[in-house]
């Protein structure tokens, strides 16, 4: 009897467990964030779309985003659909990806970002964050200003 019990009480556990990281909260800006990491977060989130829940990697990415971005782009639906466009598409599910410093400032930082997309493709982009200045939960936060089109670099074989 006490065996089943220890059996009914792993399972519980292990369910509570997988529930919890199922429904893992997203990373949300906060001010110890380096530019490289933010990102960092958002390619991983992209790379991994639907890990969490469908397009939890998009809204990670948005999670990021400058409010001068935000305005943009739109809302968040707005968003997701320019993600699955022509544009951003080779994004999503990208196989992997590299992360190179190519310029800075006092609250701005450059970045070249080249994915391999999951038809094995090759594409760059500039990715661009900046510190974000004004009073309120932002504050000195790196953001996402601007990535620019991808440049097609070709095939990966």
């Amino acid at each position: 009897m006490l065996q089943k019990l220890q059996i009914i009480f792993n399972v519980f556990i292990i369910s509570l467990l997988s529930i919890s990281i199922s429904k893992a909260e997203l990373i949300k800006p906060r001010s110890d964030i380096k530019p490289s990491k933010v990102v960092e977060i958002q390619l991983n989130g992209l790379q991994k779309n639907d890990f969490n829940y469908k397009d939890s990697g998009i809204e990670q990415t948005w999670n990021f985003a400058h409010p001068s971005n935000k305005k943009n782009t739109g809302p968040l639906p707005n968003f997701k659909m320019m993600i699955k466009g022509n544009s951003y598409q080779m994004l999503l599910n990208h196989l992997s990806h590299t992360i190179t410093k190519v310029g800075d400032g006092d609250k701005w930082v450059q970045f070249e970002v080249i994915i391999l997309d999951k038809d094995k493709i090759y594409h760059k982009f500039n990715w661009q964050v900046e510190k974000y200045t004004v009073d309120g939960p932002l504050k000195d936060c790196w953001l996402t200003t601007m990535v620019s089109s991808p440049i097609t670099l070709g095939s990966s074989i």
